[in-house]
């Protein structure tokens, strides 16, 4: 299994994380913390990178019955997103899968507390037909069964 799902929106990092905040909080979803990975870089290191930032969400239902059925979960949370510009104004959203989780711990309740977060998580990205301003899902991410979009022309 592997630990993230991506995906690639046609927008520039602002307008991507803005998009991809509304989308969460649809979701039940609120972001707990952020990190601006480039101006962090810049302060502590003085490089300069592509824009990058970090990202934790938190649906707090899903994380009080994942934590409730193995305290040591609460390692893992918030759910953590990291969104990064690439050229020609795409943005890549990499989301933490859930379901890492339930591989590496066997609690009672926490299979099904992942998959709701997963099915949540990525909602927003896998609708059918998918929207105009998904592009793909890289094809090194690619795994069989899982949906992958390409450009609609």
């Amino acid at each position: 299994m592997e630990p993230v799902i991506s995906y690639r929106i046609q927008a520039p990092l602002a307008e991507a994380e803005a998009t991809v905040r509304a989308a969460l909080m649809g979701e039940g979803f609120g972001i707990l913390t952020e990190v601006d990975v480039t101006q962090t870089l810049r302060t502590k290191l003085g490089v300069e990178t592509k824009p990058y930032r970090i990202l934790g969400a938190c649906n707090p239902g899903i994380a009080h019955r994942a934590m409730s059925a193995d305290p040591r979960v609460g390692a893992f949370l918030p759910c953590g997103l990291a969104l990064f510009e690439e050229p020609a104004g795409v943005t890549t959203i990499v989301l933490q899968d859930p379901g890492v989780i339930a591989v590496g711990f066997t609690a009672d309740g926490l299979a099904e507390a992942a998959s709701e977060a997963r099915e949540k998580l990525t909602k927003p990205w896998t609708p059918s037909p998918p929207p105009p301003e998904v592009l793909e899902r890289p094809s090194h991410l690619h795994r069989a069964g899982r949906p992958f979009y390409t450009p609609r022309g």
